[in-house]
């Protein structure tokens, strides 16, 4: 885990940026995102400790289903059933944790047949959770592939956050996709980090690294895996509470993330069907505590749901963001080249890339590694 700590301790000088690219000139101008004391902006809370419960759990494929319509219903009820379930034995949840696609489920296929496999956000699915939320007093936070006019042709991956009211309060991109994991292509999603530009144009470039201040703390929700850099950022933004949403994950990443990033964190894993092949992935949420120990976790690939207190008024007191060298690494990481640049699904909708190896083959074109 050494080299996910000399990339945390790294990340400052990336503040809110993919690749820690040099500053551009146009980065001088942005808003304030870091308070230059360390403190950072809160709500008062509600009460002194908070309960986090995961849900772990499986799911149909959409393109599983009889219909799409059939796939969201059955889906949207096991939700429900699970939530209540989590509402009405143990303690009462103030959080409610799902996996990535717990609506969905995970397509394959080309852009143009996953794109079937989408909610929009708000809608349909979120109303009906909307009212589980209200009737448990709970937030409730969940995954997506999810699809926006805004962005025509474009996947996306949204996780989403219903407050107790029952509206969405937030609804947070996914920053970055992992590259140059496997061999077998690469991840066409559309992320903050592909379109930059016009996300900033269009949503701020606060919403890059957003954090929703709750009565019950400060919280952003993610699906980054295996990306320091990126929780630094949501650190130094001021989260308290990181979510995490996950088809596959690690959970050491989990556990250092917590550790390094000095915030609770939380992980909701999906399982997988007995004789898929998938079981060994599947599974194994946990929440962790700033210090790295697991307050909770669900073993193997099981469904079930786990609970954990924070204490976040104690954890709040006198609290100010980790304290990074960004004196000290910035020689070395200002110097450091991405290898793919930003905005690189910034295209017409019949460009963008239908597979996994048209992904591939986009980034090889793009990469600045490949092509000096």
């Amino acid at each position: 885990m050494r080299w996910l700590l000399v990339a945390a301790l790294a990340a400052v000088v990336s503040c809110g940026q993919q690749g820690v690219a040099p500053v551009t000139g146009a980065d001088t101008e942005l808003p304030p995102l870091v308070e230059r004391d360390g403190s950072y902006a809160t709500l008062p809370l509600e009460k002194p400790e908070v309960v986090v419960k995961v849900i772990q759990h499986g799911v149909m494929n959409l393109q599983e289903a009889p219909s799409v319509a059939e796939g969201l219903e059955s889906n949207l009820a096991s939700m429900i059933e699970l939530a209540n379930r989590a509402c009405t034995r143990g303690s009462k949840p103030d959080f409610l944790l799902f996996n990535e696609f717990p609506l969905t489920g995970y397509s394959t296929g080309t852009r143009d047949e996953k794109l079937k496999f989408t909610i929009e956000v708000p809608g349909p699915e979120t109303a009906a959770l909307g009212e589980v939320a209200k009737d448990c007093d709970t937030y409730i936070i969940f995954g997506s592939y999810a699809r926006d006019a805004e962005w025509p042709g474009h996947i996306l991956s949204i996780n989403t956050v219903i407050d107790r009211n029952g509206e969405v309060a937030e609804r947070f991109w996914k920053t970055r996709n992992v590259k140059r994991l496997t061999p077998d292509g690469e991840i066409p999603t559309t992320t903050i980090e592909s379109v930059r530009d016009k996300f900033r144009e269009r949503y701020g470039v606060e919403a890059e690294f957003p954090v929703l201040r709750t009565e019950y703390g400060n919280i952003a929700v993610s699906t980054v895996q295996l990306d320091p850099f990126v929780f630094a950022a949501f650190a130094m933004r001021g989260v308290e509470i990181m979510f995490r949403t996950a088809t596959l994950f690690s959970p050491d990443d989990v556990k250092a993330t917590a550790r390094f990033h000095n915030f609770y964190t939380a992980m909701s894993n999906i399982t997988f069907p007995v004789g898929s092949g998938a079981e060994a992935f599947g599974g194994n949420s946990l929440v962790v505590a700033p210090d790295g120990q697991v307050l909770a976790e669900l073993p193997g690939n099981s469904e079930g749901i786990i609970e954990a207190t924070v204490p976040i008024a104690a954890f709040r007191k006198d609290r100010r963001i980790p304290r990074y060298p960004m004196e000290v690494v910035a020689p070395v990481f200002n110097q450091y080249v991405d290898e793919v640049p930003l905005n690189h699904l910034d295209l017409p909708p019949e460009e963008l890339p239908q597979t996994r190896d048209d992904m591939g083959e986009l980034l090889d074109r793009a990469s600045r590694w490949l092509n000096p």
